[in-house]
């Protein structure tokens, strides 16, 4: 997940008071506007008093620190976001608590919190809100849940319209769904902004290949491979789009191509089976969205 671009922003904004997580804001639907809605927390006395006052340096070190250890052991990030939220970490401890129930595979629950996360940060900057529902919508990906996925990354597209990344999300949400031409129009947007984006050039290789446009297809994945000659996705992608335009030699050669440079791994076991697929002359596999 997108987060280390998020440190600063969030720490920056926690400690600056730009958005006190006050009940009143985590009132109402999630930013997704999907079910369930979150509880309406009960109101904050009057009585409660201010917290104290906290340093910018080290709430973004705590919050970088925090990411950071929800890459290597989820669970400890865990503890230290439920312990940092206790004496007021505020926004920058919900995201890293999140991320890090995404980190545990708690894929559902972490998507979520950041959904809830994004509704209550009212005085956020729109960039802000906008990149921690890209983060709900890929965790809901992740969760197989490809209509949640698209409704959040398309809230995010309201508040940050020209970001290539959250369009190439949104795009796999809807590939994801089989609604290919979906998925080729956030992919145009995503072109146009950068337009030697491998990611984007791969996905709209694949989308016009679940649309039967095959021509289309090769090309932006033969561009994609010319700026990234060893791209494994690619590279089955190119095999896939081969092999239904005819095409057995050059599906067979860029799936060897595969199983040489990442031995033993995943894409080396897709590559085996269509290669198999292809002695057999089996039917191809139906499409979908490339692996990142």
């Amino acid at each position: 997940m997108r987060g280390v671009a998020l440190i600063f922003a969030f720490a920056v904004f926690a400690a600056g008071g730009g958005c006190p997580a006050s009940a009143a804001e985590q009132a109402g639907p999630p930013a997704s506007a999907a079910p369930p809605k979150p509880p309406t927390p009960a109101p904050v006395p009057f009585t409660t008093p201010p917290a104290a006052p906290r340093s910018e340096d080290n709430e973004a070190a705590t919050y970088e620190r925090c990411l950071s250890l929800a890459k290597s052991d989820p669970g400890a990030a865990r503890d230290l976001a439920e312990r940092w939220r206790s004496r007021g970490g505020a926004h920058p401890a919900d995201h890293c608590y999140a991320v890090a129930l995404v980190g545990l595979n708690q894929y559902k629950d972490g998507a979520a919190k950041l959904e809830t996360l994004a509704q209550a940060m009212v005085h956020a900057p729109a960039s802000l809100r906008a990149q921690v529902l890209d983060q709900a919508s890929q965790a809901w990906l992740l969760a197989g849940d490809p209509a949640r996925a698209y409704t959040d990354a398309a809230a995010a597209l309201n508040l940050l319209p020209n970001d290539a990344d959250i369009l190439i999300d949104r795009a796999e949400a809807a590939g994801s769904q089989q609604q290919f031409d979906k998925a080729v129009e956030d992919l145009d947007r995503a072109l146009k902004l950068e337009p030697n984006r491998v990611e984007a050039l791969i996905y709209r290789a694949s989308a016009y290949r679940g649309l039967n446009k095959l021509g289309a297809a090769l090309a932006d994945i033969d561009r994609a491979l010319g700026l990234a000659p060893d791209s494994v996705p690619a590279l089955l992608e190119r095999g896939d789009i081969r092999r239904l335009s005819g095409d057995l030699n050059g599906a067979r050669q860029d799936w060897v191509r595969v199983s040489i440079l990442v031995p033993g791994s995943e894409a080396d076991e897709e590559a085996k089976m269509n290669i198999e697929r292809l002695e057999l002359k089996d039917s191809p596999p139906a499409p979908g969205v490339p692996k990142r």
